[in-house]
């Protein structure tokens, strides 16, 4: 299993270069160069795995025995998943109208990306202690995958993690869960900027090649492959609990609906479903609808600013995970990709091929919510079912209470409601809070600011030359 850049410009690589990795030499994103498919055999064997056992097996096939033996991986996605809440990791809870949400939330930050940074920080592990090797780990956040990143490799030698969360587009919540890590490799920027402005010093670092390769320096956002590896997985057990038979011929499809903001979770989907799952795909937006647009008109274009919504992780114009699925839908043509991803580099606009574009509308339907729309689907949710949701999993909740369905649906549910309390007031609802997200108000805090005017890229090149020279 080799993995190849979207723009076909860079030398295929093994697992474990897409895993030490950003973007890739070329600027595209890694991809498994051949999919595997699974058959109906396969599907009705591991219908009764649990979602652990589900992860082992897919990952197996991304994975070559050479380079990780099956025991090993087992123990790795084993020792991930140990400080998950729910017995079952992943549950799925069946509410009223049809409503089926999957918590994908019972990691130690409360939000879905616990499932795969905690596997990857794992498999880095593994190889970073068998190269005897440091690495450098730049991850830019809009309010979940900073925690999750941080919570993976927190305290760990081989590893150095710099953090950009954009001040105050996140909750306190999610800030507190990054900059009250205390650790000495971990290193978190306060930045006076939006979600996608804090991605541009990522990707200046990332494209002077020589910097990265000295400083050895990898992502953990959904750029690395492994991210997307490990969200597979969602699919078919989302399938697997909401499926009525898996003795019909063909068999029963079952809808997902994916609330979106960079894109990975529903790359992950496009990915099972081109691996043989019967499933029908829906990617949901708040109000920066880019993805919404893309589906419906072809219409891959940014707006004039970015909005800021009740579901905050979703605010984001540039979802950089749209170039895989339109890789894969494309047959693999990285010469198309490579043209089309280089005229939205410039111009921030660009007009889908109609080819392309009927191809993404035939695999993705679409959907977009409002803050009145997802506060409309918490109050309903709760008083139906005494269930609170938070704002991104309202989304989807919103989506299915006003599109009629005939075939069983499940929603994803990315993050606890937990972490979005003023989300919860919003919709004049009560907060249930644990008390491990209570107690980060009175724990010292950590971090350093980027103001506007400041080089960004400047400040991390300085931090993480400073950071080398203690080693």
């Amino acid at each position: 299993m080799e993995y190849v850049s979207t723009r076909g410009g860079a030398r295929a690589v093994d697992f474990e270069g897409a895993l030490l990795s950003g973007y890739a030499p070329d600027g595209g994103l890694f991809m498994p160069q051949c999919i595997p498919s699974v058959d109906r055999d396969t599907l009705r064997r591991w219908s009764s795995l649990s979602y652990p056992g589900l992860v082992k097996e897919l990952c197996s096939l991304f994975i070559p025995t050479e380079l990780v033996p099956r025991n090993v991986l087992n123990e790795l996605i084993d020792r991930a998943f140990s400080r998950f809440r729910h017995k079952d990791v992943v549950h799925l809870s069946r509410l009223k109208d049809g409503l089926n949400v999957l918590e994908l939330w019972h990691g130690v930050t409360y939000a879905f990306k616990d499932l795969s940074l905690s596997c990857t920080g794992q498999f880095l592990q593994y190889f970073l202690e068998k190269k005897q090797k440091h690495v450098n780990i730049l991850v830019g956040t809009s309010g979940d995958t900073g925690s999750s990143a941080i919570e993976s490799v927190r305290g760990q030698k081989n590893v150095d993690i710099f953090v950009l969360l954009p001040k105050g587009f996140c909750t306190q919540i999610q800030e507190l869960q990054m900059t009250t890590v205390i650790e000495d490799n971990v290193h978190v920027f306060a930045a006076h900027g939006n979600s996608d402005e804090i991605d541009e010093p990522i990707k200046e670092l990332f494209a002077d090649v020589n910097f990265a390769g000295k400083y050895n320096l990898m992502s953990l956002n959904s750029i690395n492959w492994s991210r997307i590896m490990v969200q597979i997985p969602h699919y078919f057990y989302a399938y697997f609990q909401c499926t009525p038979s898996l003795d019909t011929t063909p068999l029963p499809v079952v809808e997902i609906i994916v609330p979106t903001g960079g894109g990975g979770n529903i790359t992950a989907g496009c990915i099972a479903q081109k691996m043989g799952l019967p499933i029908r795909l829906v990617t949901v937006v708040n109000s920066n609808d880019v993805i919404h647009r893309t589906v419906q008109h072809g219409d891959f274009s940014l707006a004039q600013s970015v909005k800021t919504t009740l579901a905050s992780a979703m605010d984001i114009q540039e979802p950089y995970n749209v170039e895989r699925i339109l890789w894969l839908l494309s047959g693999s043509d990285s010469r198309l990709i490579k043209t089309l991803m280089g005229q939205f580099s410039i111009s921030k606009r660009l007009k889908l091929p109609e080819d392309l574009h009927r191809k993404l509308s035939e695999t993705l339907g679409s959907g977009s919510a409002s803050d009145e729309d997802i506060v409309g689907a918490m109050r309903r949710c709760w008083q139906e079912n005494q269930y609170l949701l938070c704002p991104h999993s309202a989304v989807a909740a919103h989506y299915h209470y006003s599109q009629p369905h005939s075939i069983p649906r499940c929603c994803l549910a990315p993050a606890s409601a937990a972490k979005f309390q003023d989300a919860v007031l919003r919709a004049n609802l009560v907060p249930q809070i644990p008390p491990e997200i209570t107690a980060l108000t009175a724990m010292e805090t950590r971090s350093t600011p980027l103001e506007r005017g400041q080089d960004w890229a400047q400040v991390l090149r300085g931090r993480i030359e400073a950071v080398a020279q203690q080693w």
